[in-house]
């Protein structure tokens, strides 16, 4: 009898129920929309040290659900509408009863993905999750070897990744890659592809690394703002030579904003060929290992936890906290700085919330946009971020940085100076700008 036979004969022999696929739609004005996706934290312990992990994942989170706790809380999320969970951590498999809950959430008739590092994915482990009902899994691969293994800490971490993409696929999971764009891995992207190809990976989502947890104490592997023209010259490149081998393109939130390859980038995305606004408190929400809820699972601390499921049901929290109602009644009134004035803003609100707010203390001015920095450079100015102070260490947490605009020529810099400078606000009411002028915006036809 083969492993897998073996683990399928000790779990519940109980047909799976088909898993939710009900498309997305848009809420009717004063409806409370459905959440689709639920990310959840199942534990915060971790066996890598990623210095770009938002999280800053280790050892387990304090109070972290039971396992007869994560059980009642799929319950819950099956009644509110979920129609898919990811679980991630940390990472889920340090857990004793990941397969018990994963189990759990395929037969509420849930679909179950995962996202991993993989550094201790072994082959029982693959196998065990596949029966259990997880139907894909991303693995995080930052780069090359050397790259990725700088970047989560532990030598050998990159091997280990890609054997878990070996041991998933054996076990017959759908597997795909992550993989974060920050300084020390835009020049490996055009390397990494054809290693992807070649361990039979067919979507590749890609993201920036944003400036919050261990991320935004090393503003040293941090892109600037006007490295995006360099980011997109490379992923322009990069989706033609995707294409041809086809291997999927998957832009995260954090990746784009109406510039030139905004279609050719999004044009495999059901909603459309453009960005449109954050899903988080939407069609989104999040857990954490403690049975906080959020609305963005990336974000955390009190103004982004709306309750915890040990005080209050998963739909009251869902329905009735401003935290996770934020991004729902969000207007273009929210939105301060450039921003507050693009062309894109009534569509966009500033992007990714989870990149603006940890950068500048509130969410609504977002210089990771690449039509922003277009539109800078033709004025021939550009923007770059500065850290003003770090955060005090604890998950998701962030520090706060300023957005400094500047002549692009060098020698004009140095006559010059900032010509503009936007001060990190530290809360979202509305404060007072830093000091500056602020730029005329150039004329979009």
């Amino acid at each position: 009898m083969s492993r897998l036979q073996d683990i399928r004969r000790r779990l519940p022999v109980v047909d799976l129920p088909p898993a939710d696929t009900r498309r997305l739609r848009d809420p009717k004005p004063g409806e409370v929309p459905v959440p689709r996706l639920a990310v959840w934290e199942l534990t915060l312990a971790c066996d890598q040290k990623c210095i770009h992990c938002g999280s800053r994942a280790g050892p387990a989170r304090p109070g972290e659900l039971t396992t007869e706790e994560c059980l009642d809380l799929v319950r819950q999320l099956r009644e509110l509408g979920v129609g898919e969970v990811t679980v991630v951590g940390g990472e889920a498999y340090l857990r004793n009863d990941f397969i018990l809950v994963i189990r759990a959430i395929r037969m509420a008739g849930m679909s179950c993905t995962m996202t991993t590092g993989g550094r201790n994915l072994t082959p029982a482990r693959a196998e065990a999750m596949v029966a259990a009902g997880v139907s894909s899994v991303g693995v995080s691969i930052d780069g090359m070897k050397e790259a990725h293994d700088r970047l989560r800490g532990v030598p050998g971490s990159w091997d280990t990744a890609f054997g878990a993409i070996a041991n998933l696929r054996a076990a017959g999971a759908k597997v795909s890659v992550n993989t974060q764009i920050n300084r020390l891995t835009m020049a490996d992207l055009p390397q990494l592809l054809p290693r992807l190809h070649a361990a039979g990976i067919r979507g590749w989502q890609l993201q920036i690394t944003a400036p919050f947890g261990n991320a935004g104490d090393h503003p040293e592997i941090l892109l600037q703002p006007y490295m995006l023209l360099e980011v997109f010259e490379m992923l322009d490149r990069l989706v033609e030579e995707t294409t041809r081998l086809g291997v999927m393109i998957w832009p995260a939130n954090n990746l784009g904003y109406f510039g030139p390859l905004e279609a050719k980038l999004r044009r495999v995305q059901k909603r459309g060929a453009h960005y449109k606004g954050c899903s988080a408190g939407r069609f989104v929400l999040g857990i954490e290992a403690n049975g906080d809820i959020k609305g963005c699972p990336s974000l955390g601390g009190a103004a982004n936890v709306g309750g915890n499921i040990r005080e209050h049901s998963l739909r009251e929290i869902w329905e009735r906290t401003d935290q996770l109602a934020y991004t729902r009644e969000r207007t273009e009134a929210d939105l301060w700085g450039y921003c507050g004035q693009c062309y894109y803003r009534s569509v966009c609100r500033a992007g990714c919330t989870a990149t603006a707010e940890p950068l500048m203390g509130r969410p609504g001015n977002n210089p990771f946009c690449h039509h922003r920095a277009q539109q800078m450079q033709a004025m021939g100015m550009r923007e770059r971020i500065e850290l003003v102070r770090k955060g005090p260490g604890v998950p998701f947490d962030h520090g706060l940085y300023r957005i400094i605009r500047e002549p692009v020529d060098p020698h004009e810099r140095e006559r010059t100076g900032p010509v503009q400078v936007d001060e990190p606000r530290t809360s979202r009411e509305l404060e007072p700008l830093g000091p500056g002028r602020p730029l005329e915006l150039a004329t979009h036809e």
